[in-house]
């Protein structure tokens, strides 16, 4: 489960309202392709403006079209309680495993966000994996507080932020971590962009934004690293550094979800509100890096 593609998918809204169709759809379309594991509730999920009925319906529905393919739900909120309800609610629906983010208002210290593991994981009766995503919690993870959280039990994976783009200071990275954390917890990366170069360096794991939407565009790229043919991962990434692009330039949720809405797989719109998705000249360059890329 945590070797290989990971995708993540959106939560398609359809009048502000969760589109169990639309999504079975996207969770179909991963399950065809082969994906490795699932990640729902994701933050490319919108898991954050979701409140817990709605999320309980997507974990459900999520493993429900998955089949075989095992689901990891993500459990993140702002209250510890609320993390415990929503990791319960994630087992019941029989996700196999949990993605737990640190998030707050007020700003979080190493001990507060250890205690929030700590008492989850007391819990807990399936894998979980540390989601360390700054750009949008505002907390970044040392490798000491990775010691600390991997020594809990059931503590399965670490998500971690992009890698430099610098091969060698990639691998020094990623050896850096590997070193901090016991050798059962696998190190997956995030950031698309950064993902062949992560891969080559040593993770195991693409947890990817893209990979939720257009699987077959990226499976390639994974195959292709953990064969050991980190050139040819490369010149994968090298083929969609456009969308890399506009993924830095505008944020890859409303870069997928522009993607998404043009293949008709979600409604139009569908992202939560205040989110307003990409302008329309925005949307225009999304098509036709469709077309270009392949990426139906």
């Amino acid at each position: 489960m945590f070797t290989g593609l990971s995708a993540f998918p959106l939560t398609p809204l359809d009048d502000d309202r969760f589109d169990e169709r639309a999504y079975a759809g996207l969770i179909a379309r991963l399950v065809r392709a082969g994906v490795d594991s699932i990640g729902a509730l994701g933050s490319t999920g919108s898991y954050a403006y979701l409140d817990r009925e709605e999320r309980r319906r997507v974990a459900r529905a999520a493993v429900r079209s998955a089949g075989d393919t095992p689901v990891i739900v993500g459990i993140g909120a702002l209250r510890t309680s609320h993390v415990r309800a929503l990791a319960r609610d994630a087992q019941e629906a029989g996700a196999a495993g949990v993605l737990l983010a640190p998030m707050s208002y007020q700003a979080l210290t190493d001990d507060d966000v250890f205690g929030l593991y700590e008492e989850v994981t007391a819990e807990l009766s399936v894998p979980l994996v540390v989601y360390d995503n700054p750009g949008t919690t505002h907390f970044t993870f040392s490798n000491e507080l990775y010691a600390r959280i991997a020594a809990l039990p059931k503590v399965a994976a670490i998500k971690i932020p992009p890698v430099p783009l610098d091969p060698a200071a990639a691998r020094e990275h990623v050896a850096a971590v590997r070193e901090a954390v016991p050798d059962h917890v696998s190190i997956g990366v995030s950031g698309d962009g950064a993902a062949a170069t992560g891969l080559n360096a040593g993770c195991r794991t693409w947890f990817s934004v893209l990979g939720g939407t257009v699987p077959n565009t990226v499976l390639p790229l994974v195959k292709a690293a953990l064969n050991g043919d980190s050139e040819a991962a490369v010149a994968e990434s090298d083929r969609l550094r456009p969308l890399w692009e506009m993924f830095a330039a505008h944020g890859s949720l409303r870069v997928t979800a522009a993607i998404a809405e043009h293949l008709e797989l979600v409604p139009p719109h569908c992202l939560p509100r205040p989110l307003l998705g990409l302008a329309a000249a925005q949307r225009e360059q999304v098509a036709r890096l469709v077309e270009e890329l392949r990426l139906a």
